[in-house]
């Protein structure tokens, strides 16, 4: 039987409300018991001034795998996420071919079997992401993916998206929106604002994202079906789901670290790392998002990681949108909102870990007795310095590099077995 007990750590749970000092014994892979003063024969970790927290849950991954695999691949993709204290994540589907037939979705499924974290799969809603046929939903569900989106995209056929919705409340699945306006975006490549102005540069209306947001919303509404809403950028995405929780609709959304982090006004450096899409926004924007967080109307944190080559990434206004973030997602909103006094560390787990796992509906985001052994330590009081060129991943195309970040995570243990340590 393999077994490791951690010793004498810090443990933040918000699934069980639990906030105290403790051991953790894990045995073959599973949580086998929680107390003070465990004494077992096994490998041990000493973790005096360290936290645990169940192991982070990313909704939104891109893993460039198949087809991209220059970018990123399904191992290094992990290797990133469990240097980020991430052990569960949620890959999209734009990828080559798209996640839209059960043999692609199986590719994926058995390259992860050995990989760093547990991979989970989106299927697309539209073959080939083009708007223009459904996949066969309930053969990828067979096969193994637990949500359904066209990421990187939207449906733009209104219809295809209200038929997956219900499809997926029938069959468990979650459905994850990208919300553009595809003709409001028009091609954009920044915030529409003083800064595309500044920049001579064409921008995204923030207009693009909120009549995408109000439309899957006015779907969920009219059917009773669930929707979550993918990295919200702007003020009124924050109202429209704030108004639509209010009034019963079954919505839940997400943000990303970049967003309550940085304005549009990084733009002015030239530097195509802070191009992603939806875009930076505004200061009103970025506060409008930590009040979203703050009460609830924002339910997640996730990432968004978006791998691209230094290559691709040369050229500023050429540049393909995206950012990696798995790797830096806990320290960077651990520094903007809890080392700021803005947001518990409990409040921050959940949104990181415990609630995403509930919207996917997986074993995960708890360190309760019978849990599978997904845990981060890590140090809250070490400060550190992001040198791109020691990510984990294959690409280096991060809006936090330079940044100093306070909170480190010092080992990731995925199925009980440990898949990070800090050098």
């Amino acid at each position: 039987m393999d077994k490791l007990l951690i010793k004498n750590v810090h443990i933040i749970d918000p699934s069980q409300s639990l906030n105290c000092i403790s051991d953790i014994m894990i045995e073959d892979g599973i949580i086998s018991k929680l107390g003070k003063n465990l004494t077992v024969d096994c490998k041990t970790i000493d973790g005096s001034g360290l936290y645990a927290a169940p192991g982070l849950v990313d909704m939104h991954v891109h893993l460039r795998d198949p087809g991209f695999t220059d970018k990123e691949d399904i191992m290094t993709g992990c290797k990133s996420a469990a240097a980020g204290g991430v052990t569960s994540l949620l890959a999209m589907p734009n990828t080559k071919p798209a996640v839209d037939t059960p043999e692609t979705v199986k590719y994926i499924l058995d390259k992860a079997k050995n990989a760093d974290a547990r991979v989970y799969v989106v299927g697309a809603i539209t073959k080939g992401l083009k708007s223009e046929e459904m996949t066969d939903i309930p053969a990828l569900k067979e096969a193994g993916i637990i949500a359904l989106s066209d990421d990187g995209r939207p449906v733009v056929n209104t219809k295809f998206m209200a038929e997956a919705m219900q499809l997926a409340d029938e069959l468990g699945l979650t459905v994850t929106a990208h919300c553009e306006d595809l003709f409001l975006a028009d091609g954009g490549k920044i915030n529409e604002g003083k800064v595309s102005k500044l920049l001579g540069i064409k921008g995204i209306p923030a207009a693009a994202e909120d009549t995408g947001t109000a439309r899957e919303i006015a779907i969920a509404a009219a059917y009773g079906t669930a929707i979550h809403i993918c990295h919200v950028s702007t003020a009124t995405s924050v109202a429209l789901v704030r108004d639509a929780k209010a009034r019963g609709v079954r919505v839940t959304a997400e943000t990303c670290p970049h967003y309550f982090t940085f304005t549009e006004n990084e733009l002015l450096k030239h530097d195509a790392d802070f191009r992603m899409n939806p875009p930076l926004r505004t200061e009103t924007d970025r506060q409008a998002i930590i009040d979203g967080l703050l009460d609830g109307t924002l339910d997640a944190i996730s990432t968004d990681h978006a791998p691209h080559t230094p290559e691709e990434k040369a050229d500023f206004e050429k540049s393909p949108n995206g950012s990696i973030g798995m790797e830096t997602s806990f320290s960077a909103s651990y520094t903007a909102l809890v080392s700021t006094g803005i947001m518990s560390l409990e409040k921050l787990i959940k949104l990181m870990s415990t609630t995403p796992a509930e919207i996917l509906g997986i074993n995960a985001g708890s360190l309760t007795v019978g849990s599978p052994a997904d845990i981060m330590l890590f140090d809250s009081n070490e400060e550190w310095v992001v040198d791109e060129n020691k990510l984990h991943g294959k690409s280096k195309n991060t809006p936090f590099k330079g940044k100093t970040l306070k909170s480190r995570v010092k080992y990731t243990i995925c199925g009980g077995r440990i898949v990070y340590t800090a050098e």
